[in-house]
């Protein structure tokens, strides 16, 4: 399969329509359900796909072993979709022959709606699996509003999904583009410069802060850009561009092991794969990453 997306970057594109009016409505989701859809996800988060790799989401009506946990994800036009977890229906002969697929490799793959689909269930699956108690007295979550909402009978506060914000940043002296890469990473890859908001903290601040503490470089200014929606687990990426010191970089801290400028020829050469083998990698192509360093090449 090839990917179709019509966006710069993946989980954008086709969402579906939230229906968030339509969570407390046990009677229209219960008619949604019957004639609906459904992912079906497992406890690493993965999506069951078909043999040709595509999306795998069966009739809701034939996984009723996950109905009474199951997340509605919302509408399609007329058609509600929802998502299960694969320990709930995994004797269901609709998902038999079925393979997991992770989330990266889908969304270089899949279209769209499929990829943002499973980007939102991914999501909120992930933080239903980590956030069964309430963090104030302990007791066992129930989960209402057709799975958006984690409810503590002993103390009666409301649990929420949980979205961490964070700047991703290209950072530019004028001339050229600072990358960094993190410890662990794939060998000559590099990326832009990424951060958690801390509480408190504007996004300019969170771009200025984080960039001189990841490379020692100082931004001047910055400007906000786009944001993508990044599940893993639950980050949303705001992107931005920065004018910066061309001051040396150093690494300040030990989320990166290396931090450079770049010249544009050198992340010309990377993004036509013309690098070499000793040569610089970049992101793929369904980050917001990517988007942010051929935004640059481009001239912005």
């Amino acid at each position: 399969m090839t990917p179709r997306r019509a966006a710069p970057f993946a989980f954008v594109e086709a969402p579906l329509d939230r229906a968030e009016n339509l969570r407390d409505d046990s009677e229209a989701l219960s008619r949604l359900w019957d004639q609906g859809r459904a992912l079906v996800l497992d406890a690493e988060g993965r999506a069951r796909a078909g043999a040709d790799g595509g999306l795998l989401a069966p009739p809701a009506s034939g996984l009723d072993g996950g109905r009474g946990s199951a997340l509605f994800l919302g509408l399609r036009g007329d058609e509600g979709w929802f998502a299960v977890r694969a320990e709930d229906v995994e004797d269901s002969p609709a998902i038999a022959g079925s393979v997991p697929i992770d989330l990266r490799s889908a969304a270089a793959q899949w279209p769209d709606f499929e990829a943002t689909a499973f980007a939102q269930a991914r999501a909120v699956m992930h933080w239903r699996a980590r956030h069964r108690f309430c963090a104030s007295c302990g007791g066992g979550l129930a989960y209402r509003r057709a799975g958006w909402l984690g409810y503590c009978a002993p103390c009666g506060l409301e649990h929420y999904p949980r979205t961490d914000a964070a700047i991703i940043v290209a950072v530019s002296d004028g001339e050229r583009l600072l990358l960094g890469r993190g410890p662990g990473w794939a060998p000559r890859r590099y990326s832009v410069l990424a951060g958690f908001v801390e509480p408190g903290e504007s996004l300019e601040q969170t771009v200025a802060r984080e960039v001189f503490e990841e490379s020692a470089v100082r931004v001047r200014s910055c400007r906000y850009l786009a944001s993508q929606p990044w599940p893993f687990p639950s980050s949303l990426m705001l992107g931005f561009e920065a004018v910066a010191d061309p001051d040396e970089p150093r690494c300040l801290s030990d989320e990166l092991e290396d931090a450079r400028w770049f010249t544009r020829d050198e992340v010309g050469a990377a993004l036509r794969g013309e690098s070499g083998p000793d040569g610089l990698l970049l992101s793929p192509s369904i980050s917001i990453s990517r988007w942010l360093i051929e935004r640059w090449h481009a001239g912005g």
